[in-house]
């Protein structure tokens, strides 16, 4: 925030520390209960509270056990598979699809170019729990509920919207000139895809796909409707702890997940930067 130029006024002066406050207090209150669960992951009684000794930051009060219990548990290590596995997959499905859809929709000859990016962004919109009823309704007539492509196919849908927003987003900045000239030049489409236009939107498309692994790796809600006891991810057994038997393993797992969003999410800004700096919308 910059600073305020000295011939700004009282009220301007009590505006600006209060705004500043303002930010703070609903950082505050978005991040806290997320954070909390961080030093209660290593409480090693079962526990959800804080003990007098963790109070006290007494060094025998914390202990790792909740995450030995997660790499030895045959279950979390089970779960665990089935995320690292499906996510994965579903992310370069639904960023080869976001990714091509919205280059062709970025063409200005393509007709009701509004009403597909509505309706192909509509996971996004739609409430995820009739999203996954319809899922569920459809694959089952296929003969893809239960099974891992039933669950991929489902994650890579839910992911699609964000690579289509992102790659839109950073295809609004891009020359079409530089196409057109290599063209000329006789480099075919693929050519020029490959050596022009890639290099230059692959930071929305890596944000896109970012997104989209998030999406699919923090998932609960379709994989309780596609999903067979074969395809219980994370996110799965985390609900079904909470619901069946109350682990305070649970607590590392969320660890565990909210350092690598943090991590992700970093990535992704630093993506962001670097793609404003290529399109010229930020100084180097």
């Amino acid at each position: 925030m910059a600073a305020l130029p000295p011939y700004a006024s009282l009220g301007q002066r009590t505006w600006h520390y209060a705004f500043r406050v303002i930010c703070a207090l609903i950082f505050f209150f978005l991040i806290f209960p997320i954070l909390v669960i961080i030093p209660l992951s290593f409480n090693p009684l079962p526990f959800f509270t804080f003990t007098p000794e963790m109070l006290r930051f007494e060094p025998g009060a914390y202990s790792l056990v909740n995450y030995r219990d997660f790499f030895n548990n045959p279950d979390w290590n089970i779960a665990l598979k089935n995320s690292v596995t499906i996510a994965p997959v579903a992310t370069l499905l639904a960023t080869a699809f976001g990714t091509l859809a919205a280059i062709g929709l970025s063409q200005s000859h393509v007709p009701f170019r509004g009403a597909i990016m509505a309706m192909l962004i509509s996971p996004m919109i739609v409430p995820l729990i009739i999203s996954a009823a319809g899922m569920y309704f459809f694959y089952s007539r296929i003969g893809l509920q239960g099974t891992f492509w039933g669950v991929v196919l489902a994650h890579a849908a839910l992911g699609t919207p964000f690579v289509i927003i992102t790659v839109t987003a950073t295809l609004v900045g891009f020359d079409k000139s530089l196409t057109r000239a290599a063209a000329n030049l006789g480099a075919g489409p693929i050519t020029t895809f490959v050596r022009i236009q890639m290099p230059l939107i692959i930071p929305g498309v890596v944000s896109g796909a970012l997104f989209a692994f998030i999406t699919s790796f923090d998932e609960v809600v379709v994989v309780l409707f596609l999903g067979s006891a074969g395809q219980k991810t994370l996110p799965w057994q985390m609900f079904t702890g909470l619901r069946e038997q109350i682990s305070p393993t649970i607590l590392a797992v969320a660890t565990l997940m909210v350092t690598i969003s943090i991590v992700l999410l970093t990535t992704l800004e630093l993506l962001r930067r670097r793609s404003e700096r290529l399109r010229g919308l930020s100084p180097a």
